[in-house]
């Protein structure tokens, strides 16, 4: 007879981005929403809902929404998710213990704290005997009504995020933990009066290298269960907005001292956090690129960025390469990944590859920071279905290949490129929408430059129009004294 099993362990969560400077709004229809097995494929470390060789631990997927980043989340379209969510944990009580998966930097239309909400919802179902472990994004703005409401904390410490997996599995190695020896944490936060974007704080270079590398030493000290930071979402205007330190254990003075130790080692390298590639505006970038006299030059289009919040539909990088003589006449090439127009892709696999077309591109998700572009040349491309894009068209103009998906869709990976016929390593130049270049871009690219162009993710965070974040705040007040870093302990739950 098999034996019951020990623990039942409820997953679920809502995950997206959201940039409150975005005309965008984001709607059911931008999120995936997966409910019971279909969920598998996110967890692949529970393979089959088993951990490791563990039979004693029954997973009860619940529901997970996700969206790829964007402008504040409708509020009634938040509201039937989160119903749903908090009605699909109901149906699977009793539950020993839940993982709560989601990004943390959640915007929803006339709401602050969206993730706290959630929590708030979850704790209320499954009561405070039941252990709440989070695993998250580290751009993530933690308050401390969320820390109220979860037990025990990890989030990613890589960025560009090559440890994802690791820490969501992380997230149950804890929980698991918990449930075996029957320990409550305590959990030790930390605001830290900093609010810097992630293009600033790659782990990948100094001084984000050393302060996250770091972290592992707070890993082995005695009562120490897991130490986080945050360096928060840095396009929110909410009180919550902000690095964060969470240190959770059973140690109240070990995991205080190691709070105080990590916020403040964040704090006194505020000044050092750089961009970590050539930063300039657009067109100074691509003069940088030309004078590389290379191939596989790469420039990030930081302002739009659908990654980190962008609507990703600007077409200025376009009209800046068109505006130089090398790209228009084709004696240079370049790649514009990417700028969603639906009915671009329209016309464009109506005419079929080959065909001369006019479409106008851009301005549409975006109109407050980018006007739409017309662009004249020929259709090199077309992909069907890509899940992500939609169907996807590449009109060549002079020596410059705008890939136009009809949905958003960010291009991190060679396999993207290769798809819509176009191979990064033969341009002279490609421009992705994103900040930092993800690990394939970063291996294939020649030399990268950042440019500092307009949209919702703006790199110019001062000029920003801020007004709810908590004053005074690095670098909007860059004179602002040495804070106290005061840290507040919980006390654990269902204790």
């Amino acid at each position: 007879m098999t034996a019951p099993k020990r623990y039942r362990i409820g997953i679920g969560g809502i995950a997206i981005e959201s940039s409150t400077f975005s005309p965008l709004h984001a709607t059911l229809d931008d999120f995936t929403i997966l409910r019971g097995d279909a969920m598998q494929p996110w967890y692949p470390y529970l393979l089959d809902w088993t951990y490791r060789d563990r039979d004693d631990v029954e997973f009860v997927p619940c529901l997970k929404a996700r969206s790829i980043p964007g402008g504040q989340v409708v509020a009634e379209a938040y509201q039937q998710m989160k119903a749903e969510l908090l009605d699909r944990i109901r149906d699977a009580l009793p539950l020993d213990g839940f993982l709560f998966d989601v990004h943390g930097a959640m915007s929803v239309i006339g709401m602050d704290d969206a993730e706290a909400d959630i929590a708030a919802g979850i704790r209320e179902i499954v009561g405070d005997n039941c252990i709440i472990s989070a695993g998250m994004d580290l751009h993530g703005n933690i308050s401390g009504r969320l820390v109220c409401n979860i037990d025990v904390f990890t989030c990613y410490r890589q960025a560009p995020h090559v440890d994802v997996m690791e820490a969501k599995e992380r997230a149950i190695t804890h929980l698991l933990h918990c449930l075996d020896t029957n320990t409550r944490p305590h959990r030790a936060f930390m605001r830290i009066p900093v609010m810097l974007s992630g293009e600033r704080t790659s782990t990948f270079v100094e001084p984000g290298r050393t302060v996250y590398g770091r972290l592992v030493e707070s890993d082995v000290v005695e009562g120490v269960i897991d130490p986080s930071l945050w360096v928060g979402y840095v396009w929110a205007d909410q009180p919550r907005t902000n690095a964060t330190v969470v240190v959770s254990g059973t140690d109240v003075a070990a995991i205080y001292a190691e709070c105080r130790k990590i916020g403040q080692r964040y704090w006194h390298a505020r000044r050092e956090f750089g961009f970590g590639v050539p930063t300039g505006p657009a067109d100074w970038t691509i003069e940088q690129a030309l004078a590389q006299d290379r191939k596989a030059v790469i420039i990030s289009d930081s302002g739009d960025n659908p990654t980190a919040g962008g609507a990703g539909d600007i077409p200025y990088m376009v009209e800046r390469l068109l505006a130089q003589e090398a790209f228009r006449s084709g004696d240079k090439t370049a790649i514009v990944a990417a700028v969603p127009s639906p009915e671009a892709v329209t016309r464009c696999v109506s005419a079929g590859i080959g065909a001369e077309v006019s479409v106008t591109i851009g301005g549409v998700l975006d109109p407050v920071n980018g006007a739409p572009l017309e662009v004249t040349g020929t259709v090199h491309a077309i992909q069907k279905g890509d899940p992500v894009g939609g169907d996807i068209a590449v009109v060549r103009s002079g020596g410059v290949h705008v890939i136009i998906p009809t949905r958003r869709k960010p291009y991190h990976r060679l396999a993207d490129f290769a798809a819509v016929d176009l191979r990064v390593a033969e341009h002279d130049v490609t421009v992705v929408k994103i900040g930092y270049l993800e690990p394939e871009l970063r291996e294939v690219a020649s030399a990268a430059f950042m440019a500092l162009t307009p949209g919702a993710v703006n790199q110019d965070i001062p000029s920003l129009p801020y007004q709810r974040v908590q004053r005074p705040i690095f670098p909007i007040d860059p004179d602002m004294g040495d804070p106290e870093l005061p840290v507040t302990i919980f006390a654990p739950l269902g204790s």
